[in-house]
């Protein structure tokens, strides 16, 4: 999502960072670029003419900062004005009053209203609060058997609706039973319509009029572009919906629907959906978008991922095993796998200030997830006992774990010895004071002069890096695996002579 617009604006920065100063031509040629490229990704056009005269005016106004560039500054403009576009701030869920509150889904038929339902329970529920799942979808009998199926996998109370039960009765009953049952949220999936069968629309009216719920949420494909804004219009118009949940955020989309639906509807984008599975929703948040969309990254969502798969006692145990150089394979493993359930490679990248055109310019980063699942491969093929003492492992031991992992001897070799150098890095990280040891050239080396680390995932206080960042060879040194990962030991001997020759 948004890409093609990231690179359109990532353009018109780059042809403004040659100029000394900002004047009103160069301004002028650059929203030109910004207009073809809000128009591009489905903005509005409306919007788009509007955007455009509020960030000239704001350029055109602006004194440029010492030690700031006129691009840095034009960034600036229509990061804040991008910020405002879509919404100033994230809005939550407005919960107070009536015990249990109610939440109404509603929106077209096969928009994700039903998979929305369970993340948003799922999400509720990490809230500590007490959801309550409603299938109202008595039209399409196989969406009461999906959110039945999705409250049992998630272990949340769904009431027994049925097919020949009236919507508004099903609401009316549920809300009920949640209060007997001690519920705090009532969830109620409603069926999808379009905005102009006015029977069904109705409907949602009369189930809105029985049940009076705290928060009207207008789940909307994100593919869609502006026909889930005029959508959203004529919706707003009949129940005044209170958020919109945008769905399939994580596909191809240009991004037109929730640049315009604010600005058309009134309604904040309150949740996105960015995968598949249930735990793949996340609040939204504006400025942070604006710097997905800037490519100025998203670290705050990454550390929210983080910290979402470790807990600060075992974040505080895993710091404490580096510093007395306790670190071994088995904590590795841990810690990969935890990186892996954050999302794929390509799409932690581009939350990191600065790596976003790297993921681009990488292209298809399926080879790099492959080379990761042999690195997997090889530590699942090791003994328990082995994964925590890896000096036992002799040449037996490493030809049988080759061949348990459909790999080569030379895989098995390569992946200790980096793990080796590794251990050395995070070592030298965890005490102060300490010079660094070398590091390896590995892949993130290669990828326009980083040092060697990802900047700013070095050693988060009380984190020791973030979980499955700080620990994994080449971040920073080479990840075990990856093409291009640390040197062989024919190198090293050629680089120690030519040392040897520069001191001659």
């Amino acid at each position: 999502m948004f890409e093609s617009l990231t690179d359109r604006l990532s353009g018109v920065f780059r042809n403004l960072s040659g100029r000394a100063q900002l004047t009103e031509s160069n301004i002028q040629d650059a929203l030109r670029e910004v207009r073809l490229a809000l128009l591009e990704a489905d903005v509005n056009f409306k919007i788009v003419k509007e955007f455009v005269d509020r960030v000239r005016e704001a350029a055109l106004g602006v004194e440029v900062m010492k030690g700031v560039t006129p691009a840095q500054q034009v960034i600036k403009v229509v990061h804040d004005e991008l910020v405002a576009l879509l919404g100033g701030e994230s809005t939550a869920l407005d919960l107070k009053g009536q015990q249990p509150a109610v939440i109404l889904m509603v929106g077209l038929q096969g928009s994700g209203k039903t998979t929305s339902s369970g993340k948003l329970a799922l999400l509720l529920r990490k809230q500590k609060m007490r959801p309550y799942l409603v299938p109202a979808d008595v039209y399409r009998p196989a969406a009461i058997d999906q959110l039945r199926t999705l409250a049992k996998q998630l272990d949340i109370p769904c009431f027994e609706s049925a097919p020949d039960m009236d919507p508004v009765d099903i609401a009316r009953l549920a809300v009920e039973d949640a209060k007997a049952k001690q519920c705090t949220v009532v969830i109620l999936d409603t069926a999808g319509r379009l905005h102009v069968d006015e029977p069904l629309m109705q409907e949602l009216v009369a189930i809105k009029a029985a049940v009076k719920p705290q928060e009207i949420l207008f789940v909307a494909d994100a593919m869609t572009g502006q026909d889930a804004v005029t959508v959203a219009e004529s919706f707003n118009q009949h129940l005044g919906i209170t958020g919109v949940v945008l769905t399939k955020m994580d596909g191809d989309a240009r991004g037109g629907a929730a640049l315009s639906i604010k600005s058309v509807t009134g309604a904040p984008v309150k949740f996105v959906g960015m995968g598949e599975k249930l735990s793949e929703m996340e609040v939204f948040h504006p400025d942070r978008v604006a710097g997905r969309i800037l490519g100025i990254g998203d670290v705050l969502t990454l550390l929210e991922k983080a910290q979402g798969e470790m807990e600060a006692e075992e974040a505080e145990a895993l710091a404490r095993k580096m510093q007395k150089n306790k670190f071994d394979l088995e904590d590795f493993r841990t810690q990969m796998r935890r990186m892996r359930k954050m999302g794929s490679l390509s799409s932690i990248m581009k939350l990191i200030p600065g790596l976003g055109a790297i993921a681009d310019k990488l292209g298809d980063m399926s080879s790099h997830e492959k080379e990761l699942n042999k690195t997997e491969a090889i530590l699942n093929s090791m003994t328990a006992k082995e994964r925590r003492n890896p000096d036992i492992l002799n040449g037996s031991r490493r030809a049988r774990i080759a061949k348990g992992s459909g790999t080569q001897v030379s895989d098995v070799n390569q992946l200790l010895r980096q793990f080796e150098q590794m251990k050395k890095m995070m070592q030298s990280m965890m005490q102060p004071g300490k010079s660094m040891p070398r590091v390896p050239q590995g892949m993130m080396n290669k990828l326009g002069g980083m040092g060697g680390g990802l900047p700013g995932m070095g050693g988060l206080p009380g984190m020791g890096g973030l979980p499955g960042m700080g620990g994994l060879p080449g971040l920073p040194g080479g990840m075990p695996g990856m093409p291009g990962s640390g040197k062989s030991a024919t190198k090293k001997k050629r680089d120690k002579q030519k040392r040897k020759n520069k001191k001659r």
